[in-house]
């Protein structure tokens, strides 16, 4: 007969297996097990198998062992954890893409009912319909505020009715009222709260943005640098092109109230000496519209509007 560990021995191996970890893997997503079974938690380790790696456990424990696995090997960035480890909570290290891992973490959720008690995660609407309840449970309905007829010997909720809000704990009417319609409201599985990536720390989020958003966000960045260096007349790069543009208005300004010319300034103070020039230049245009344009409408022209049927081919008259 096998010997039990002791409970030094679970902690000892519990510790090993949590610095071998450390160091195999760099990505780890803090997830929430909140009201999360341990069939659930099983049906995801085996979804998750391959790449990653579920680890649960106290956060004394998990706490006290990255503290002393950083100062064994001088890696300093694995304090960024233990901030994290507050609540239930667990880790997930994964070698795969943080994205898809996050997504196929909330696959595994299942419905569970409204215990009495239990903060609400979302808010419960009660959809009208009929309810299959005889005319004798009424009497929840009207403790809860809730519309109802009665319909062929059962009783119908008439109108959606917002049981609870989210953040509200439940009831005992709230939660009898759902068991008896047979509502499942709440759906729980592991959230993800953080994600460390190689000693970074940051929202899951983050994740969700694509390339398309970090370059809007880049932009933005770039115009508000822009806007504040040229009200400072703050040489940067993103400011010197528009500095630059600006500079050749003042002088082309100058250049054209006096008579100092520079090269770029001259073909503008021709232009605007003669005039004729922009028709010469619009010229090619105006041909290429003419050409075009009287054969389209001479066609037009030629096409003849059929002729409006008169009376008389009608074989009477109006006063017949």
């Amino acid at each position: 007969m096998a010997v039990k560990p002791t409970k030094s021995e679970k902690k000892v191996a519990y510790d090993t297996k949590l610095c071998q970890l450390l160091d195999e893997y760099t990505q780890i997503l803090v997830v929430a097990a909140d009201n999360v079974g341990s069939n659930q938690l099983q049906n995801i380790r085996k979804g998750l198998r391959g790449d990653s790696v579920v680890l649960m456990g106290k956060n004394t424990m998990m706490k006290r062992s990255v503290r002393i696995h950083a100062e064994n090997t001088g890696n300093q960035a694995f304090l960024n954890l233990i901030p994290l480890l507050v609540g239930n909570v667990g880790l997930i290290f994964t070698k795969g893409d943080l994205k898809e891992v996050s997504e196929e973490v909330a696959k595994y959720k299942v419905g569970a009912p409204a215990r009495v008690g239990l903060v609400a995660p979302i808010d419960v609407v009660v959809p009208p319909g009929n309810t299959g309840l005889d005319p004798s449970q009424t009497s929840f309905f009207q403790v809860l505020n809730i519309p109802t007829k009665i319909n062929k010997g059962t009783v119908e909720i008439i109108t959606p009715v917002e049981l609870i809000k989210k953040g509200d704990k439940v009831g005992s009417s709230e939660a009898a009222l759902l068991a008896k319609l047979g509502i499942r409201p709440f759906s729980y599985g592991l959230i993800v709260l953080s994600v460390y990536d190689n000693g970074s720390v940051f929202s899951p989020e983050v994740l969700d943005l694509t390339e398309d958003d970090l370059i809007e966000k880049f932009a933005i960045g770039v115009s508000m640098v822009t806007s504040l260096s040229l009200a400072l007349s703050y040489p940067t790069l993103a400011s010197a092109p528009h500095m630059f543009i600006n500079a050749y208005k003042n002088a082309l300004a100058i250049a054209v109230a006096t008579d100092y010319s520079f090269p770029q300034a001259e073909k503008v103070k021709e232009y605007l000496e003669d005039p004729s020039k922009f028709a010469v230049a619009a010229a090619p245009v105006a041909a290429a519209y003419s050409s075009a344009g009287p054969a389209a409408v001479s066609k037009e022209e030629e096409k003849e509007e059929p002729a409006e049927e008169s009376d008389d081919d009608l074989g009477f008259s109006l006063f017949d």
